[in-house]
């Protein structure tokens, strides 16, 4: 198997560089397993990959979560588990193992951790070639509070602020791509300046949320992480296909 970076460049390369953000809102548990399925039938000609969020996975089994990750598979994308880990390396590599089991290929990850728990996720994880991608800013409104927060470098002892150290431990831990709101365009420009290409940039907030695709792209963002734009869209289908022309055009 080749590793995740590669296969996320193989699942996008001349489709599309969309993320569909399968974070649905179902109280019942055959409607999250069956409505995925369809989405993923029915959306997978103009996506790369598709993630799972927290209050999507925890109710589904080993069963389902596994027949969702092989349906993916079969029509070409890859799977992201976004549980934004954050414990200690005993409890983070149990959590990871459980995933793999389940077909995910990458999970997404809080730096919070700190660099050795960090570092150890991503050895364990790029044994098997699965991924991992960190979070540095997310895309919501109120996000900068804590993101924006200054901080000292407890290597260095330079003040920072708390996403630009995430950024350093993540590039640095050689992640396999890093989160970056579609909301902070700006940052986007500056952490890719940053990254010179040691990882990816996987940018939500499109849409709903106030993001800007083209200009996401523009800023040096690699994928677009969409959901309710998508998914709560009269069309879904042509949503997703106007989407998918406006990314193959930047």
């Amino acid at each position: 198997m080749i590793d995740f970076r590669k296969r996320m460049r193989a699942s996008s390369s001349g489709k599309s560089l969309i993320i569909l953000a399968n974070d649905l809102d179902e109280n019942k548990v055959d409607k999250l397993e069956s409505r995925t399925l369809t989405n993923i039938k029915t959306l997978n000609k103009y996506l790369c990959a598709i993630k799972l969020n927290f209050h999507v996975i925890l109710p589904l089994s080993k069963t389902s979560l596994t027949k969702i990750n092989r349906a993916a598979h079969d029509v070409g994308l890859q799977t992201i588990a976004d549980i934004k880990l954050n414990d200690i390396g005993n409890t983070n590599r149990v959590a990871i193992e459980r995933l793999w089991e389940c077909g995910f290929d990458a999970v997404i990850v809080n730096p919070i951790m700190g660099p050795k728990n960090l570092k150890e996720l991503v050895e364990t994880s790029h044994k098997d070639k699965h991924g991992v991608i960190a979070l540095v800013h997310m895309s919501h409104r109120g996000a900068k509070l804590g993101y924006g927060l200054g901080v000292r470098d407890p290597i260095t002892s330079q003040m920072l602020i708390l996403h630009e150290l995430f950024l350093k431990w993540s590039y640095l831990l050689h992640v396999d791509g890093v989160i970056v709101g579609a909301t902070v365009p700006e940052l986007i420009t500056s952490c890719n300046k940053k990254i010179k290409s040691r990882c990816e940039i996987y940018s939500p907030g499109v849409g709903t949320q106030g993001g800007d695709p083209k200009k996401t792209l523009d800023a040096g963002a690699d994928y677009l992480i969409i959901g309710r734009t998508i998914l709560n869209s009269n069309d879904p289908i042509s949503e997703a296909k106007k989407l998918q022309k406006l990314t193959l055009k930047s």
